[in-house]
């Protein structure tokens, strides 16, 4: 038995799912069931419960997904150190992060993090905020970036910085009068409201808000990315609450009036994501040394 038969058991395990632990693993799903099998061959047990209509383990699979995960961590750590004691900065670092931070927010902290570290090699991967999560927990991705991070017991999480929502509107929007005083909340009662779809963060937040001020405001339109919100109010069919780090271009180019909210600042909590227990490479911890600087957005 190889290291990487154990690993590809163990992501079998976690995800329920051939089709899963073979993409994670860069292999066919039938490359997947056979390392199964001859894992149950190498330990003359079955390993996997085949009579269930759902992914499940026998007692000696349990057992072996336990000790294969006792010696991944044990082999991680000791290529870790080796790493160390070399001073070796290289590798892979895979990201999962939702489209706003992936396009708008971290951008900057590749840049200086490549710039140090040119042997690295970085992958970044955009999804849904509940994807994100999912990427972690089957180990598919070593970090995650998502907003307004969701507490879960198998999962590290480490603060990233603070993103102020602002409105924004088309230049010849009445509101956009308003300028760098900034607009009243309650001025937005009657207006053609654009949302992100109900279960992203970002909207969770803006209805809330709208909730704790009594304002009832229905969204005309609702999308599940920044890009296309910003270009419904480009062309003025409506206003939008977004984070500020987002629109820098846009607000530059004079093609969104970008307001401040009057006597009043909200904020999007942005966080790292990594599985807890997960042994970082020397590598990781120099990008989560990155992501912790406070870096100027990127010239738009």
């Amino acid at each position: 038995m190889q290291i990487e038969n154990f690993k590809i058991f163990a992501d079998l395990v976690e995800t329920k799912s051939f089709s899963k632990s073979a993409k994670i693993n860069a292999i066919t799903q039938s490359a997947v069931s056979q390392q199964a099998r001859a894992m149950e061959r190498h330990f003359k047990s079955l390993l996997i419960d085949r009579s269930q209509k759902q992914f499940q383990l026998t007692r000696e699979g349990q057992r072996v997904y336990e000790a294969a995960k006792e010696l991944l961590h044990s082999y991680d750590k000791l290529a870790s150190e080796l790493q160390e004691l070399k001073k070796v900065i290289s590798g892979t670092i895979r990201i999962s992060t939702i489209y706003s931070i992936g396009l708008h927010e971290l951008p900057p902290y590749i840049k200086r993090f490549l710039v140090d570290y040119p042997a690295v090699n970085v992958r970044v991967e955009y999804r849904r905020n509940n994807l994100v999560y999912e990427d972690i927990l089957h180990n598919a991705v070593d970090f995650g970036l998502v907003a307004f991070p969701v507490k879960t017991r198998q999962i590290e999480q480490i603060p990233f910085r603070n993103d102020r929502l602002v409105l924004i509107t088309n230049p010849n929007h009445a509101l956009a009068k308003c300028g760098a005083a900034g607009v009243e909340l309650k001025a937005l009662a009657g207006q053609r409201f654009i949302g992100f779809d109900p279960d992203i963060p970002t909207r969770k937040a803006v209805d809330q808000i709208f909730r704790e001020n009594k304002l009832t405001i229905e969204p005309v339109m609702e999308f599940d990315n920044i890009e296309t919100v910003k270009r419904a109010v480009e062309i003025d069919h409506g206003i939008a609450i977004v984070p500020q780090a987002t629109v820098l271009q846009e607000q530059k180019q004079g093609s969104l009036a970008v307001l401040s909210f009057k006597g009043r600042e909200f904020t999007r909590q942005l966080a790292i994501l990594h599985r807890k227990g997960r042994v970082l490479t020397p590598a990781m911890k120099k990008f989560i040394e990155i992501l912790d600087m406070d870096l100027p957005p990127m010239n738009p």
